[in-house]
């Protein structure tokens, strides 16, 4: 019954989303046929990230795991992304994508390389539909790539909800599009995946997880855009939930001198925890696992024009998260100051300089769950 029931809310939302707009579709194709352009059409990306990392604690390797025993590598190199990806556009609405990460072989691979597969199908600006392995759009980063965000990485919130279903690459269908309320300008995306990551034969359950983000546009002229999200579901019989909010800014501050701002709060269930725990060391009720984070990020770009030199940024992500707040509680504050150099056009070329200073309420011993500091430079290549 479970399953029925899916099945009928998927095909009755998604109909009633995009009915009234197939009609809308169905002039496009003459139009096409007589501008002469011709389809498909390819384009091809690249993005290649290596990095020198130097762990800075004593008995902690350079992944943050703390050893009481043995030898700890605290330098290396390392393959972080060495990504290519083919957008095929085979007609003005209709396109396929696929991106794979090849740094992935380097080590266990289920579940990994294969990161975007999806097709999408633009009726207007109003509604598109997307189907397929691709990124779930429930926060800031998942509207960013990794290669032009204005830190390392993507935040310790970004990666756990990620397991849990809400955000990074999921499998499933969206439908996303632009509309005005009223003078404010909005985007919205309604949502629903199987929850269990990418690369999956299968879900692991008849349950799915069903969110909706909607970003409004509060001012032009400094970029101001707030987010709201929200979602729920069933994992293995249990309801499970997020909500977040985020906003971001770019001020003005002088001809060559921006200010950008990005703040972030997500709350919600970590079912991947409570369901790795086992059944004699968890509670009965999977919202006595409760995950929460917040995260405030300023960047301050000079664009210089020099030569191949484009801008230099300075930014410093701080953020507080808890996998477990409401059990076994254990608060983890990250700062992760960075100097960043742009070379050619959209961070065609960049080379990052900094830290990621690791604080947890708790330190456990050899496990990654443990306060820490390492030095990274990252060099960064794209097409």
């Amino acid at each position: 019954m479970n399953c029925i029931r899916t099945i009928l809310i998927v095909f009755a939302g998604f109909t009633f989303l995009l009915f009234p707009l197939t009609i809308h579709a169905q002039t496009t194709e003459a139009t096409t046929a007589e501008s002469g352009v011709k389809y498909p059409q390819f384009q091809f990306r690249g993005l290649f990230q290596g990095r020198f990392l130097a762990a800075m604690t004593d008995n902690v390797d350079v992944l943050g795991v703390q050893h009481t025993t043995g030898e700890v590598t605290q330098t290396s190199f390392d393959i972080k992304r060495m990504r290519v990806g083919l957008t095929t556009k085979i007609s003005p609405e209709t396109e396929v994508v696929i991106l794979v990460n090849l740094a992935d072989f380097k080590s266990d691979t289920k579940g990994k390389v294969l990161e975007n597969a999806y097709a999408k199908y633009t009726f207007n600006k109003y509604a598109a539909l997307v189907g397929g392995q691709f990124r779930a759009p429930f926060g800031i980063e998942d509207q960013v790539s990794v290669d032009i965000i204005k830190s390392f990485d993507f935040s310790n919130q970004y990666y756990e909800f990620g397991k849990n279903g809400w955000t990074s690459f999921q499998i499933g269908a969206s439908v996303l599009g632009s509309v005005d309320i009223g003078k404010v300008p909005a985007n919205y995306a309604f949502t629903i995946v199987n929850g269990n990551g990418k690369n999956q034969e299968k879900d692991k359950d008849n349950g799915k997880q069903y969110f909706s983000r909607w970003v409004f546009g509060l001012s032009k002229k400094n970029n101001i855009n707030l987010g709201l999200n929200g979602g729920t579901g069933r994992v293995s019989t249990q309801e499970v939930f997020a909500i977040g909010a985020d906003i971001t800014s770019n001020f003005k501050l002088a001809d060559k001198l921006h200010l950008e701002l990005q703040a972030e709060y997500k709350q919600g269930t970590n079912h991947n925890l409570y369901f790795s725990l086992p059944v004699e060391g968890r509670t009965a009720s999977v919202a006595d696992y409760q995950m929460r984070g917040f995260y405030f990020l300023p960047n301050l770009r000079y664009s210089i024009a020099y030569n191949r030199l484009s801008s230099i940024e300075v930014s410093c992500r701080y953020e507080t998260f808890n996998s477990s707040y409401k059990i076994n509680s254990n608060v983890r504050q990250t700062y992760t100051p960075m100097i960043s150099l742009e070379f050619g056009k959209a961070y065609t070329g960049r080379i990052e300089l900094g830290f990621t200073l690791d604080n947890y309420e708790k330190d456990i011993p050899d496990t990654s769950v443990y306060s820490s500091n390492l030095f990274l430079i990252q060099l960064q290549c794209r097409l």
